[in-house]
C-alpha cells in the first residue's frame, strides 16, 4: 500500500521546506488540489527541493486549461522532478462547482479526447515530430522548432483521472494510468459500482489492471490517542456532510440505503444550515467511510477498509489524520508493508 498526503500550498515560499520533510518522513506521493490556489506552481517548486517523493496534481480541473498548456506544465514538471510527475486530471461534479470559474464540467468523452490530446502532444516532442492536431476538444496547428520543447531524458508523466461518476470510471480504465477515488466513497460502493465499470474499461482498451493505480476511496481516521481519534471522525462527519448534501454523490448513500439522509442534509444545505450537518452523522456512517482506529490500530483498519480495492491511502491530507508531518515514519513504514 502506498500512502500519499497534500502539499499545503498557500505559501509557496513554504512549500520547498515542507516538502523536504514530507519526502524525509517516508511518504510516497505529494499531491496538490485545484481549489484556492493553482495545483501545478507548489509542486514546480517542490520539483527542485526533493529527489525521490513522487509529485501529483491530484487533480488539477481540465477544463480549465487547454490540452496544450496541460502538457507543457507536465512536460516541465516531469524534467525538473526527473520523472517523478503525475498528471491527474478532473472534471467538476454537478452541483459542487468550486472555484475554478470553468464554464461546464467536461463530460466523460470530452475527457477522453483531452488525454489522448496532451499524450499526442507529448510523443511528438518526444519524437521531435511536427505537431498537427485536428479534432475535439482541441486544434493546433504545426509548431516551429521554437515553440518545441527539448525531449525529456524520462518517459513521459503518468495520467491520472479523477471518478467523479460512471463515464469517468470508465474512461480511466480506457486511456488513464490510474483513477483517483473520491474520499466519499465507501468499500461496499467501490466494490459493487466502480471497480466492475473500471474492470470493463480496462478490458475494453486490451489493458491489465497491474500496471494501474487505484488510489483513495475514503478517510482515515487516526490519531496517538482515543480523544484526537474522535476529533478526526468529527472532521470527517462534517466532510461527508457536506458532501452527502450534493444530489450527485447519493449514489454512494443509496448503497447503504441512506438517500434520505442525503435528502435531510439537502434541506440543511438550502437554509444555510451547514453547521448543522455533522449531528446527522452517526459513527457507524463514519466508519462505513474511513479506515478508524488509533495509531497502534490503524494499520489493521486500512487493511480491512482498503485492502484488495486501493493502492494508494492518503493520510495527514484531509480532515481525518491530522497534519502529514504528525504521522509517525514508522506507522508509515508499518501501513505501506500491508
Amino acid at each position: 500500500m502506498r500512502v500519499e498526503t497534500s502539499l499545503p500550498i498557500g505559501d509557496l515560499r513554504e512549500v520547498g521546506e515542507v516538502a523536504a520533510r514530507l519526502e524525509a518522513s517516508g511518504y510516497d506521493t505529494i499531491t496538490t488540489e485545484e481549489t484556492r490556489h493553482d495545483p501545478f506552481l507548489p509542486l514546480a517548486v517542490a520539483a527542485v527541493d526533493t529527489t525521490t517523493v513522487g509529485l501529483a496534481t491530484g487533480v488539477a480541473i481540465a477544463s480549465s486549461r487547454s490540452p496544450m498548456v496541460a502538457a507543457r506544465l507536465g512536460w516541465d514538471l516531469q524534467k525538473a522532478s526527473n520523472g517523478r510527475f503525475e498528471l491527474g486530471l478532473g472534471t467538476q461534479v454537478e452541483g459542487d462547482e468550486g472555484p475554478v470559474g470553468a464554464p461546464a464540467p467536461a463530460p466523460p468523452p470530452r475527457l477522453e479526447e483531452y488525454v489522448w490530446a496532451v499524450r499526442e502532444i507529448w510523443q511528438t516532442w518526444a519524437e521531435a515530430q511536427p505537431l498537427a492536431l485536428d479534432g475535439e476538444p482541441c486544434r493546433f496547428e504545426p509548431m516551429t522548432p521554437s515553440s518545441t520543447p527539448d525531449p525529456l531524458d524520462v518517459p513521459p508523466p503518468r495520467i491520472s483521472i479523477a471518478a467523479d461518476g460512471p463515464g469517468s470510471v470508465r474512461v480511466a480504465g480506457r486511456v488513464a494510468d490510474g483513477v483517483r477515488l473520491h474520499p466519499f466513497c465507501t468499500r461496499d460502493y467501490v466494490e459493487a459500482s466502480v471497480l466492475p465499470l473500471l474492470e470493463a474499461g480496462l478490458a475494453a482498451a486490451g489493458r491489465d489492471r497491474s500496471s494501474f493505480t487505484i488510489a483513495g476511496g475514503g478517510f482515515v481516521c487516526t490519531g496517538p490517542d482515543d480523544e484526537a481519534v474522535a476529533e478526526a471522525m468529527d472532521r470527517v462527519r462534517y466532510r461527508i456532510g457536506c458532501w452527502g448534501s450534493t444530489r450527485a454523490f447519493w449514489p454512494v448513500l443509496a448503497q447503504h440505503d441512506l438517500v434520505e439522509l442525503g435528502e435531510r442534509l439537502s434541506h440543511l444545505s438550502e437554509s444555510g444550515g451547514w453547521d448543522e450537518m455533522a449531528a446527522l452523522i452517526d459513527d457507524d456512517t463514519v466508519r462505513l467511510f474511513a479506515a478508524v482506529g488509533r495509531h497502534d490500530q490503524i494499520v489493521d483498519a486500512i487493511a480491512e477498509r482498503f485492502g484488495g480495492i486501493s493502492d494508494c491511502v492518503g493520510l495527514g491530507s484531509g480532515p481525518g489524520s491530522g497534519t502529514a508531518l504528525d504521522v509517525p515514519p514508522d506507522l508509515l513504514s508499518d501501513i505501506r508493508a500491508t
